[in-house]
């Protein structure tokens, strides 16, 4: 049974990955509905939580039914960082999360996210800083590495472990690989049966069907799973993992009408969360992988990216439904 701190998350947790302008409450609503155990907020800004930056400050939205669940935040002053964490745990999260892994460039450039792994020393100066500043566990999101030169994931494992680190998740990739080729899990294994390691280590990277799942279980003995860019638009793959590692079998797909309904929801959720017209704009990304794969569906998308009302986005949903059920379609 998995443990981050005192949170009994499971036997084999099921996480959420923390994305920018997706792992918001209304699509974590629906992973959350569809099997992920534990979930994570957009990543944060440690300078826009100090400044009470309104963006910032609603990330930090959290709702019961999403527990246990995540605040993280990212940042390169250890100060700032510290103060963001005191922040962070007012608004009750059960866990405190550091992003230590993004590689998006005006993030690095900051030393922040990925960026710290240039500067390991600082990295455990600052974790160990927040670690102190928290009653709450606190966790990390990493990658193996700035480069392939420098993949010091297992010591700088240990090393977070000493200083109060409750769990760790590591992307199978470097810093300067971002999200190409493969993601690379041999490291992540080692970590997980280094003797000296008893915290809970969690894979991440390319995980993005239930067999792929399994072999990442069986080959690497992770403790469980973040599941980040596969449950965009899908967030039935949580479930379908559950399933497959218990049964061996596949669940069905979801069908026509499950996909329209979850896509209601979040719609409804996203218009009452950020507002009628933010609401709307932020869904576009999802509709896609909605009905991914869906015979001609390009014409209804191009209406649902581009209308500015959501009644009548709400129309083309149901005529979908219509007529994929009327059609018989499969998925091609």
């Amino acid at each position: 049974m998995a443990k981050i701190g005192d949170i009994d998350v499971g036997e084999f947790p099921l996480l959420l990955a923390p994305m920018e302008d997706v792992s918001d409450p209304p699509f974590r609503a629906v992973c959350k509905e569809n099997g992920a155990d534990v979930m994570y907020t957009e990543f944060i800004s440690a300078e826009g939580l100090i400044r009470d930056a309104a963006k910032s400050v609603q990330k930090l939205d959290i709702f019961e039914y999403e527990r246990p669940i995540g605040i993280q935040i990212f940042g390169g002053n250890i100060d700032s960082m510290r103060e963001s964490a005191e922040i962070a745990t007012a608004a009750k999260p059960d866990i405190i999360d550091i992003n230590y892994g993004c590689p998006v460039k005006k993030v690095t450039c900051k030393g922040a996210g990925a960026g710290i792994l240039k500067d390991i020393p600082k990295m455990v100066a600052m974790t160990a800083e927040i670690v102190k500043s928290t009653h709450l566990p606190v966790t990390v999101k990493t990658r193996l590495g700035w480069d392939t030169e420098s993949m010091y994931v297992e010591e700088v494992t240990e090393r977070l472990q000493d200083v109060g680190v409750k769990a760790i998740s590591i992307h199978g990739r470097t810093r300067v690989q971002m999200y190409k080729g493969e993601a690379d899990w041999t490291l992540i294994g080692n970590i997980k049966n280094n003797q000296r390691i008893h915290i809970p280590v969690f894979g991440n990277g390319d995980v993005n069907s239930p067999e792929k799942a399994k072999l990442m279980k069986d080959n690497y003995g992770v403790d469980g799973i973040m599941v980040g860019r596969a449950s965009i638009g899908y967030p039935w793959i949580f479930n379908e993992i559950k399933h497959f590692l218990k049964t061996g079998e596949h669940l069905a797909p979801p069908t026509i009408d499950e996909r329209v309904d979850t896509c209601l929801k979040h719609l409804d959720f996203s218009i009452r969360w950020k507002g009628p017209s933010l609401g709307n704009v932020e869904m576009r990304r999802h509709y896609s992988n909605y009905f991914k794969g869906f015979h001609a569906f390009k014409p209804y998308r191009t209406q649902l990216v581009t209308s500015n009302d959501n009644a009548e986005i709400v129309e083309i949903l149901e005529y979908v439904r219509e007529h994929y059920n009327r059609q018989d379609l499969a998925i091609v």
